[in-house]
Protein backbone atom coordinates (compact mmCIF):
# COMPACT_ATOMS: atom_id res chain seq x y z
CA UNK A 1 0.00 0.00 0.00
CA UNK A 2 3.01 2.28 0.17
CA UNK A 3 2.44 3.50 -3.41
CA UNK A 4 -0.81 5.34 -2.56
CA UNK A 5 0.92 7.95 -0.41
CA UNK A 6 1.36 10.39 -3.28
CA UNK A 7 -2.36 10.25 -4.05
CA UNK A 8 -3.24 10.98 -0.41
CA UNK A 9 -0.98 14.00 0.06
CA UNK A 10 -3.07 16.51 -1.97
CA UNK A 11 -6.31 15.56 -0.20
CA UNK A 12 -7.72 17.28 2.86
CA UNK A 13 -7.22 15.47 6.16
CA UNK A 14 -10.68 13.89 6.33
CA UNK A 15 -10.73 12.79 2.70
CA UNK A 16 -7.24 11.28 2.98
CA UNK A 17 -8.16 9.36 6.14
CA UNK A 18 -11.35 8.04 4.55
CA UNK A 19 -9.51 6.95 1.41
CA UNK A 20 -6.83 5.19 3.45
CA UNK A 21 -9.45 3.28 5.46
CA UNK A 22 -11.02 2.13 2.19
CA UNK A 23 -7.68 0.85 0.85
CA UNK A 24 -6.79 -0.70 4.21
CA UNK A 25 -10.01 -2.72 4.15
CA UNK A 26 -9.26 -4.02 0.64
CA UNK A 27 -5.64 -4.76 1.52
CA UNK A 28 -6.54 -6.83 4.60
CA UNK A 29 -9.34 -8.68 2.77
CA UNK A 30 -6.89 -9.71 0.04
CA UNK A 31 -4.31 -10.74 2.64
CA UNK A 32 -6.82 -12.96 4.48
CA UNK A 33 -8.11 -14.44 1.22
CA UNK A 34 -4.58 -15.33 0.11
CA UNK A 35 -4.16 -17.44 3.25
CA UNK A 36 -0.86 -15.87 4.23
CA UNK A 37 0.17 -17.08 7.69
CA UNK A 38 0.42 -15.30 9.93
CA UNK A 39 -1.60 -12.43 8.46
CA UNK A 40 0.37 -9.33 9.34
CA UNK A 41 0.14 -5.74 8.15
CA UNK A 42 3.45 -4.49 6.77
CA UNK A 43 5.39 -1.56 8.18
CA UNK A 44 4.70 0.72 5.19
CA UNK A 45 0.97 0.42 5.81
CA UNK A 46 1.46 1.22 9.50
CA UNK A 47 3.44 4.30 8.50
CA UNK A 48 0.54 5.47 6.32
CA UNK A 49 -1.89 4.99 9.23
CA UNK A 50 0.30 7.07 11.51
CA UNK A 51 0.65 9.83 8.92
CA UNK A 52 -2.88 10.14 7.53
CA UNK A 53 -5.15 8.88 10.34
CA UNK A 54 -3.16 9.55 13.50
CA UNK A 55 -1.51 12.62 11.95
CA UNK A 56 1.99 11.93 13.20
CA UNK A 57 4.50 13.71 10.91
CA UNK A 58 6.59 11.37 8.77
CA UNK A 59 9.66 13.52 9.44
CA UNK A 60 10.52 16.79 11.09
CA UNK A 61 10.12 18.78 7.89
CA UNK A 62 6.62 17.47 7.15
CA UNK A 63 3.75 19.81 8.06
CA UNK A 64 1.50 18.68 10.92
CA UNK A 65 -1.95 17.77 9.61
CA UNK A 66 -4.68 18.39 12.16
CA UNK A 67 -8.41 17.79 12.16
CA UNK A 68 -11.04 20.10 13.50
CA UNK A 69 -13.44 18.74 16.13
CA UNK A 70 -16.13 18.35 13.46
CA UNK A 71 -13.78 16.49 11.10
CA UNK A 72 -12.72 14.18 13.93
CA UNK A 73 -16.35 13.39 14.69
CA UNK A 74 -16.94 12.64 11.01
CA UNK A 75 -13.89 10.35 10.97
CA UNK A 76 -15.24 8.44 13.98
CA UNK A 77 -18.57 7.98 12.21
CA UNK A 78 -16.77 6.73 9.10
CA UNK A 79 -14.78 4.24 11.18
CA UNK A 80 -17.93 3.02 12.93
CA UNK A 81 -19.57 2.41 9.55
CA UNK A 82 -16.44 0.72 8.19
CA UNK A 83 -16.35 -1.86 11.00
CA UNK A 84 -20.12 -2.30 10.97
CA UNK A 85 -20.24 -3.04 7.25
CA UNK A 86 -17.32 -5.49 7.25
CA UNK A 87 -18.90 -8.91 7.79
CA UNK A 88 -15.73 -10.95 8.40
CA UNK A 89 -14.53 -10.87 11.98
CA UNK A 90 -10.95 -11.78 11.01
CA UNK A 91 -10.72 -8.73 8.76
CA UNK A 92 -12.21 -6.48 11.46
CA UNK A 93 -9.77 -7.72 14.08
CA UNK A 94 -6.74 -7.26 11.80
CA UNK A 95 -7.90 -3.80 10.81
CA UNK A 96 -8.45 -2.80 14.45
CA UNK A 97 -5.00 -4.12 15.33
CA UNK A 98 -3.38 -2.18 12.49
CA UNK A 99 -5.05 1.01 13.69
CA UNK A 100 -4.68 0.68 17.45
CA UNK A 101 -2.02 -1.85 18.45
CA UNK A 102 0.63 0.11 20.32
CA UNK A 103 3.95 0.38 18.50
CA UNK A 104 6.08 1.99 21.20
CA UNK A 105 6.55 5.25 19.31
CA UNK A 106 5.33 8.84 19.43
CA UNK A 107 2.12 7.93 17.61
CA UNK A 108 0.86 5.85 20.55
CA UNK A 109 -0.63 8.86 22.34
CA UNK A 110 -2.64 9.70 19.21
CA UNK A 111 -3.67 6.05 18.99
CA UNK A 112 -4.96 6.04 22.55
CA UNK A 113 -6.83 9.31 22.09
CA UNK A 114 -8.56 8.13 18.90
CA UNK A 115 -9.26 4.67 20.34
CA UNK A 116 -10.88 6.12 23.47
CA UNK A 117 -13.17 8.34 21.42
CA UNK A 118 -14.07 5.53 19.02
CA UNK A 119 -14.94 3.04 21.79
CA UNK A 120 -16.92 5.69 23.67
CA UNK A 121 -18.91 6.39 20.51
CA UNK A 122 -19.40 2.66 19.92
CA UNK A 123 -20.89 2.36 23.41
CA UNK A 124 -23.20 5.30 22.71
CA UNK A 125 -24.50 4.06 19.35
CA UNK A 126 -24.29 0.32 20.01
CA UNK A 127 -21.61 -0.64 17.47
CA UNK A 128 -21.04 -4.25 18.56
CA UNK A 129 -18.22 -5.06 16.07
CA UNK A 130 -16.08 -2.27 17.52
CA UNK A 131 -16.81 -3.40 21.08
CA UNK A 132 -15.80 -6.95 20.17
CA UNK A 133 -12.54 -5.72 18.66
CA UNK A 134 -11.94 -3.53 21.71
CA UNK A 135 -12.46 -6.59 23.95
CA UNK A 136 -9.65 -8.38 22.11
CA UNK A 137 -7.47 -5.26 22.38
CA UNK A 138 -8.06 -5.12 26.15
CA UNK A 139 -7.09 -8.77 26.44
CA UNK A 140 -3.75 -8.32 24.65
CA UNK A 141 -2.58 -4.86 25.70
CA UNK A 142 -0.52 -3.73 28.67
CA UNK A 143 -2.78 -3.02 31.65
CA UNK A 144 -1.56 0.58 31.94
CA UNK A 145 -3.27 1.42 28.65
CA UNK A 146 -6.31 -0.73 29.42
CA UNK A 147 -7.07 1.25 32.57
CA UNK A 148 -6.67 4.49 30.60
CA UNK A 149 -9.41 3.38 28.23
CA UNK A 150 -11.58 2.31 31.16
CA UNK A 151 -11.05 5.69 32.84
CA UNK A 152 -12.29 7.52 29.73
CA UNK A 153 -15.47 5.43 29.63
CA UNK A 154 -16.16 5.93 33.34
CA UNK A 155 -15.62 9.69 32.96
CA UNK A 156 -17.86 9.87 29.89
CA UNK A 157 -20.74 7.81 31.27
CA UNK A 158 -20.55 8.10 35.06
CA UNK A 159 -19.18 11.60 35.65
CA UNK A 160 -19.35 14.09 32.80
CA UNK A 161 -22.87 13.57 31.44
CA UNK A 162 -25.57 13.07 34.11
CA UNK A 163 -28.06 10.34 33.27
CA UNK A 164 -25.85 8.61 30.70
CA UNK A 165 -25.19 5.58 32.92
CA UNK A 166 -27.93 3.43 31.32
CA UNK A 167 -26.12 3.74 27.98
CA UNK A 168 -22.99 2.16 29.44
CA UNK A 169 -25.14 -0.40 31.25
CA UNK A 170 -26.29 -1.76 27.88
CA UNK A 171 -22.84 -3.15 27.00
CA UNK A 172 -23.77 -6.17 29.13
CA UNK A 173 -26.22 -7.32 26.47
CA UNK A 174 -24.48 -5.76 23.44
CA UNK A 175 -21.04 -7.33 23.99
CA UNK A 176 -20.54 -9.56 27.05
CA UNK A 177 -16.87 -10.02 26.10
CA UNK A 178 -16.24 -6.30 26.21
CA UNK A 179 -18.25 -5.99 29.42
CA UNK A 180 -16.10 -8.67 31.09
CA UNK A 181 -12.88 -6.95 30.04
CA UNK A 182 -14.26 -3.58 31.13
CA UNK A 183 -14.98 -4.96 34.62
CA UNK A 184 -11.45 -6.36 34.80
CA UNK A 185 -10.00 -2.99 33.76
CA UNK A 186 -12.01 -0.91 36.24
CA UNK A 187 -11.25 -3.26 39.14
CA UNK A 188 -7.58 -2.83 38.24
CA UNK A 189 -7.96 0.94 38.04
CA UNK A 190 -9.94 1.47 41.25
CA UNK A 191 -7.90 -0.25 43.97
CA UNK A 192 -9.50 1.72 46.87
CA UNK A 193 -6.17 3.18 47.99
CA UNK A 194 -7.56 6.73 47.89
CA UNK A 195 -10.78 8.64 47.36
CA UNK A 196 -9.89 9.18 43.68
CA UNK A 197 -9.34 5.45 43.24
CA UNK A 198 -12.70 4.47 44.75
CA UNK A 199 -15.31 3.37 42.18
CA UNK A 200 -18.19 5.80 41.61
CA UNK A 201 -21.51 4.69 43.05
CA UNK A 202 -23.13 4.45 39.61
CA UNK A 203 -20.35 2.19 38.33
CA UNK A 204 -20.62 -0.02 41.42
CA UNK A 205 -24.38 -0.36 40.97
CA UNK A 206 -23.84 -1.27 37.33
CA UNK A 207 -21.32 -4.01 38.04
CA UNK A 208 -23.42 -5.52 40.84
CA UNK A 209 -26.42 -5.58 38.52
CA UNK A 210 -24.46 -7.22 35.70
CA UNK A 211 -23.07 -10.02 37.87
CA UNK A 212 -26.37 -10.67 39.64
CA UNK A 213 -28.09 -11.01 36.27
CA UNK A 214 -25.40 -13.27 34.82
CA UNK A 215 -22.72 -14.68 37.18
CA UNK A 216 -20.89 -16.32 34.27
CA UNK A 217 -20.26 -12.88 32.76
CA UNK A 218 -16.99 -12.46 34.66
CA UNK A 219 -15.73 -15.81 33.30
CA UNK A 220 -16.38 -15.10 29.61
CA UNK A 221 -12.78 -14.23 28.71
CA UNK A 222 -11.57 -17.40 30.42
CA UNK A 223 -14.27 -19.55 28.80
CA UNK A 224 -13.44 -18.21 25.34
CA UNK A 225 -9.66 -18.49 25.67
CA UNK A 226 -7.89 -21.49 24.12
CA UNK A 227 -6.35 -23.90 26.60
CA UNK A 228 -2.93 -23.46 25.02
CA UNK A 229 -3.15 -19.68 24.97
CA UNK A 230 -0.89 -17.67 27.24
CA UNK A 231 -1.57 -14.23 28.67
CA UNK A 232 0.75 -11.47 27.44
CA UNK A 233 3.09 -10.13 30.11
CA UNK A 234 1.57 -7.29 32.17
CA UNK A 235 -1.84 -7.70 30.56
CA UNK A 236 -5.07 -7.67 32.53
CA UNK A 237 -5.98 -10.73 34.57
CA UNK A 238 -7.97 -13.39 32.75
CA UNK A 239 -10.95 -12.71 35.03
CA UNK A 240 -11.93 -9.78 37.27
CA UNK A 241 -12.33 -12.10 40.28
CA UNK A 242 -9.18 -10.86 42.01
CA UNK A 243 -10.16 -7.22 41.60
CA UNK A 244 -13.74 -7.82 42.73
CA UNK A 245 -12.55 -9.64 45.85
CA UNK A 246 -10.22 -6.74 46.61
CA UNK A 247 -13.17 -4.33 46.38
CA UNK A 248 -15.37 -6.39 48.71
CA UNK A 249 -12.70 -6.97 51.36
CA UNK A 250 -11.25 -3.47 51.47
CA UNK A 251 -14.58 -1.63 51.16
CA UNK A 252 -15.65 -1.65 54.86
CA UNK A 253 -12.39 0.05 55.87
CA UNK A 254 -11.73 2.14 52.75
CA UNK A 255 -15.16 3.76 52.80
CA UNK A 256 -14.84 4.57 56.51
CA UNK A 257 -11.48 6.20 55.78
CA UNK A 258 -12.91 8.33 52.97
CA UNK A 259 -15.86 9.30 55.14
CA UNK A 260 -13.51 10.50 57.91
CA UNK A 261 -11.41 12.47 55.43
CA UNK A 262 -14.56 14.24 54.28
CA UNK A 263 -15.37 15.09 57.93
CA UNK A 264 -18.93 14.06 57.37
CA UNK A 265 -20.37 12.15 60.27
CA UNK A 266 -23.58 11.12 58.50
CA UNK A 267 -23.26 9.93 54.95
CA UNK A 268 -26.59 9.07 53.33
CA UNK A 269 -24.88 6.87 50.77
CA UNK A 270 -23.03 4.72 53.33
CA UNK A 271 -25.88 2.19 53.90
CA UNK A 272 -26.41 1.87 50.14
CA UNK A 273 -22.70 1.38 49.59
CA UNK A 274 -22.53 -1.29 52.30
CA UNK A 275 -25.53 -3.07 50.79
CA UNK A 276 -24.00 -3.00 47.31
CA UNK A 277 -20.67 -4.41 48.45
CA UNK A 278 -22.46 -7.09 50.45
CA UNK A 279 -24.44 -8.09 47.35
CA UNK A 280 -21.26 -8.02 45.25
CA UNK A 281 -19.43 -10.24 47.74
CA UNK A 282 -22.23 -12.81 47.62
CA UNK A 283 -22.27 -12.73 43.82
CA UNK A 284 -18.51 -13.26 43.61
CA UNK A 285 -18.71 -16.26 45.95
CA UNK A 286 -21.47 -17.67 43.74
CA UNK A 287 -19.20 -17.26 40.71
CA UNK A 288 -16.51 -19.28 42.51
CA UNK A 289 -19.07 -22.03 43.07
CA UNK A 290 -19.47 -22.35 39.29
CA UNK A 291 -15.78 -23.03 38.76
CA UNK A 292 -15.32 -26.71 39.78
CA UNK A 293 -17.52 -28.04 36.99
CA UNK A 294 -16.06 -25.60 34.46
CA UNK A 295 -12.46 -26.44 35.40
CA UNK A 296 -13.18 -30.17 35.38
CA UNK A 297 -14.75 -29.92 31.92
CA UNK A 298 -11.61 -28.21 30.65
CA UNK A 299 -9.33 -30.65 32.48
CA UNK A 300 -7.82 -27.77 34.45
CA UNK A 301 -8.97 -28.45 38.00
CA UNK A 302 -5.90 -28.26 40.21
CA UNK A 303 -3.74 -27.07 37.28
CA UNK A 304 -4.82 -23.48 36.61
CA UNK A 305 -5.15 -20.81 39.30
CA UNK A 306 -7.59 -18.10 38.30
CA UNK A 307 -6.76 -16.31 41.55
CA UNK A 308 -3.02 -15.77 41.81
CA UNK A 309 -1.23 -16.18 45.13
CA UNK A 310 0.72 -12.97 44.47
CA UNK A 311 -2.49 -10.94 44.29
CA UNK A 312 -3.73 -12.53 47.53
CA UNK A 313 -0.46 -11.60 49.23
CA UNK A 314 -0.79 -8.01 47.99
CA UNK A 315 -4.38 -7.90 49.21
CA UNK A 316 -3.51 -9.10 52.72
CA UNK A 317 -0.69 -6.55 52.89
CA UNK A 318 -3.07 -3.74 51.87
CA UNK A 319 -5.66 -4.97 54.35
CA UNK A 320 -3.10 -5.04 57.17
CA UNK A 321 -2.16 -1.44 56.39
CA UNK A 322 -5.82 -0.36 56.36
CA UNK A 323 -6.41 -2.06 59.70
CA UNK A 324 -3.40 -0.30 61.22
CA UNK A 325 -4.64 3.05 59.91
CA UNK A 326 -8.10 2.42 61.32
CA UNK A 327 -6.64 1.73 64.77
CA UNK A 328 -4.40 4.81 64.73
CA UNK A 329 -7.03 7.28 63.58
CA UNK A 330 -9.92 6.03 65.67
CA UNK A 331 -10.76 8.13 68.72
CA UNK A 332 -14.52 7.51 68.89
CA UNK A 333 -16.95 4.86 67.70
CA UNK A 334 -14.48 2.07 68.48
CA UNK A 335 -17.20 -0.55 68.17
CA UNK A 336 -17.97 0.59 64.61
CA UNK A 337 -14.32 0.38 63.65
CA UNK A 338 -14.04 -3.09 65.19
CA UNK A 339 -17.15 -4.21 63.32
CA UNK A 340 -15.77 -2.90 60.01
CA UNK A 341 -12.43 -4.63 60.63
CA UNK A 342 -14.09 -7.94 61.46
CA UNK A 343 -16.34 -7.67 58.40
CA UNK A 344 -13.29 -7.21 56.16
CA UNK A 345 -11.55 -10.19 57.77
CA UNK A 346 -14.71 -12.32 57.54
CA UNK A 347 -14.95 -11.59 53.82
CA UNK A 348 -11.28 -12.44 53.35
CA UNK A 349 -11.78 -15.77 55.10
CA UNK A 350 -14.88 -16.58 53.07
CA UNK A 351 -13.18 -15.68 49.80
CA UNK A 352 -10.07 -17.74 50.59
CA UNK A 353 -12.05 -20.80 51.63
CA UNK A 354 -14.41 -20.77 48.66
CA UNK A 355 -11.59 -19.99 46.21
CA UNK A 356 -9.53 -22.92 47.50
CA UNK A 357 -12.49 -25.31 47.54
CA UNK A 358 -13.45 -24.36 43.98
CA UNK A 359 -9.93 -24.79 42.60
CA UNK A 360 -9.47 -21.10 41.78
CA UNK A 361 -6.69 -20.65 44.36
CA UNK A 362 -3.96 -23.29 44.44
CA UNK A 363 -1.97 -23.09 47.66
CA UNK A 364 -1.44 -24.80 50.99
CA UNK A 365 -2.71 -23.75 54.40
CA UNK A 366 0.90 -23.05 55.32
CA UNK A 367 1.14 -20.55 52.47
CA UNK A 368 -2.00 -18.81 53.67
CA UNK A 369 -0.80 -18.69 57.26
CA UNK A 370 2.41 -17.03 56.09
CA UNK A 371 0.73 -14.23 54.14
CA UNK A 372 -1.96 -13.69 56.79
CA UNK A 373 0.44 -13.68 59.75
CA UNK A 374 0.26 -9.88 60.23
CA UNK A 375 -3.54 -9.75 60.31
CA UNK A 376 -5.36 -9.47 63.65
CA UNK A 377 -7.32 -12.37 65.07
CA UNK A 378 -10.59 -13.29 63.44
CA UNK A 379 -12.49 -16.45 64.33
CA UNK A 380 -13.54 -17.33 60.79
CA UNK A 381 -10.12 -16.62 59.32
CA UNK A 382 -8.50 -18.71 62.06
CA UNK A 383 -10.82 -21.57 61.20
CA UNK A 384 -9.82 -21.39 57.53
CA UNK A 385 -6.10 -21.14 58.29
CA UNK A 386 -6.16 -24.01 60.81
CA UNK A 387 -8.34 -26.35 58.83
CA UNK A 388 -7.23 -29.79 57.64
CA UNK A 389 -5.27 -30.07 54.42
CA UNK A 390 -7.87 -30.87 51.81
CA UNK A 391 -7.56 -31.58 48.11
CA UNK A 392 -10.61 -32.98 46.37
CA UNK A 393 -10.39 -34.47 42.93
CA UNK A 394 -13.98 -33.62 42.17
CA UNK A 395 -16.83 -31.62 43.61
CA UNK A 396 -18.76 -34.66 44.93
CA UNK A 397 -16.33 -35.50 47.76
CA UNK A 398 -17.05 -34.60 51.41
CA UNK A 399 -17.12 -30.95 52.47
CA UNK A 400 -14.27 -29.24 54.30
CA UNK A 401 -15.66 -29.99 57.78
CA UNK A 402 -15.02 -33.72 57.36
CA UNK A 403 -11.97 -35.84 56.71
CA UNK A 404 -12.17 -37.81 53.46
CA UNK A 405 -10.47 -40.75 55.22
CA UNK A 406 -12.27 -41.31 58.49
CA UNK A 407 -10.38 -44.52 59.19
CA UNK A 408 -7.08 -42.64 59.40
CA UNK A 409 -8.33 -39.78 61.56
CA UNK A 410 -6.70 -39.24 64.97
CA UNK A 411 -10.01 -37.91 66.26
CA UNK A 412 -11.84 -40.51 68.36
CA UNK A 413 -14.24 -42.56 66.35
CA UNK A 414 -17.94 -42.80 67.07
CA UNK A 415 -18.96 -45.16 69.89
CA UNK A 416 -19.55 -48.72 68.83
CA UNK A 417 -23.12 -49.19 67.76
CA UNK A 418 -25.22 -51.68 69.72
CA UNK A 419 -25.49 -54.99 67.93
CA UNK A 420 -28.56 -55.61 65.83
CA UNK A 421 -30.31 -58.72 67.01
CA UNK A 422 -31.35 -59.90 63.54
CA UNK A 423 -27.76 -59.60 62.32
CA UNK A 424 -25.95 -61.67 64.92
CA UNK A 425 -23.31 -62.81 64.19
CA UNK A 426 -21.84 -59.91 62.23
CA UNK A 427 -20.16 -62.19 59.74
CA UNK A 428 -23.56 -63.08 58.38
CA UNK A 429 -24.34 -59.46 57.55
CA UNK A 430 -24.95 -59.17 53.79
CA UNK A 431 -22.91 -55.96 53.54
CA UNK A 432 -20.66 -53.90 55.84
CA UNK A 433 -22.09 -50.94 57.62
CA UNK A 434 -21.71 -47.63 55.83
CA UNK A 435 -18.67 -45.77 57.07
CA UNK A 436 -19.46 -42.75 59.19
CA UNK A 437 -17.66 -39.46 58.63
CA UNK A 438 -15.09 -38.33 61.14
CA UNK A 439 -15.90 -35.78 63.79
CA UNK A 440 -16.34 -32.29 62.39
CA UNK A 441 -13.42 -29.91 62.66
CA UNK A 442 -13.34 -28.04 65.97
CA UNK A 443 -11.60 -24.72 66.51
CA UNK A 444 -8.23 -25.05 68.21
CA UNK A 445 -7.74 -28.79 67.62
CA UNK A 446 -4.47 -29.71 65.86
CA UNK A 447 -4.38 -31.70 62.64
CA UNK A 448 -0.96 -33.41 62.65
CA UNK A 449 -1.66 -35.46 59.56
CA UNK A 450 -2.10 -35.13 55.85
CA UNK A 451 -4.74 -37.39 54.31
CA UNK A 452 -3.45 -39.64 51.56
CA UNK A 453 -4.97 -39.41 48.11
Amino acid sequence: MGDIRQSLLPRDVLSAAKELLYHLDIYICNMVQSGRQPPQVDSKTLDLIEEFILHTPKDRNSPVRRMSALQELQLLEIMCSCFQEQSRDTVRQLMFSALFNLQGNQADESRMALLSKLVSMAVAVGRVPILECAATWLQRTHRVYCVRLAQVLVDDYCSMVPGSGPTLHNIHSASPRFCCQFITAVTTLYDLTSDELTPPMELLQMIVSWIQDDPRLVLITFLNSPLSGSQPISSLDMTPLGGLIRWCIKAPLAYRRDKKQANDGSSDSEPDTARLFSALHLSVLQVFMLLPNILNEKGLFGRLALLQMESVATLTSDLSRLLDQADKHTHTATSDTHAASQLALDRLAQALQVAMASGALLCSREDLRAICSRLPHNNLLQLVLSGPVMYYNNIHTPPLAYSPHAAHSPIPAHPTLPPHTPHTPLAAHPAPHAQYPAQPFMTGMPFPFRPGH
